[in-house]
């Protein structure tokens, strides 16, 4: 009986057609997942700076809680749309941003919990929280489909992002502009690079 052992060519092979399948996973035209997430974002991020803004009222702070929706669209239209080929690079992919979801999750549970003990319930760690854990997810997604424009692109937001956790260590209180600093971040972090991988998908349709 013979045995079939890869070669070093068949393996790179093997992981050639294992990551362009999972990038061809990933093309899902203007309904990208880092394009949905990004413009819910940028737009929360205005919306939410005016209303605190003009009405010096920070409850409107809590429209950042729509930022779940995108999350939930994307479960029904996944569940509707579900590639044919599954690869090990879709699955880590998807088990990333399962592990990053839940630390959104547990970091909201924590801050009401430590609420309810200390009598104050802020969410505003959850800004500066929000852009490391997503900045993370997204920088593992490059690596693992070798797109070095989503690996690179999240710098701006971890240092927005570790600019608000020091000045909340130091002064202890942030401004309404950080709405819209976040905005910012997900424009450079998941807007541009959404559009810049759309864009290589079309190009890569019409050289097929």
């Amino acid at each position: 009986m013979k045995e079939n052992l890869f070669s070093e060519k068949d393996s790179l092979e093997l992981i050639s057609q294992m990551l362009k399948q999972t990038k061809q996973n990933m093309e899902v035209g203007s309904g990208n997942v880092f394009l949905y997430y990004g413009y819910s974002a940028f737009i929360i991020s205005i919306v939410a700076f005016a209303m605190v803004y003009f009405t010096a009222n920070p409850l409107w702070a809590a429209l950042w809680f729509l930022m779940f929706v995108p999350g939930i669209v994307m479960k029904i239209k996944d569940r509707k749309e579900k590639p044919q080929v599954v690869t090990y690079m879709d699955k880590a992919i998807a088990n990333t941003w399962s592990v990053i979801g839940s630390m959104f999750l547990l970091t909201i549970i924590a801050i009401v919990l430590f609420g309810f003990h200390t009598g104050v319930c802020s969410f505003t760690l959850m800004l500066p929280l929000s852009l490391l854990y997503s900045g993370i997810g997204t920088s593992i997604t490059g690596v693992i489909t070798n797109m070095k424009v989503l690996v690179y692109t999240p710098l701006l937001a971890f240092l927005i992002g570790l600019y608000m956790l020091v000045v909340l260590v130091s002064d202890g209180d942030s401004t309404v502009y950080w709405h819209l600093y976040f905005g910012i971040s997900f424009l450079f972090m998941m807007i541009i690079p959404g559009h810049i991988i759309n864009r290589n998908s079309r190009q890569q349709c019409l050289k097929n």
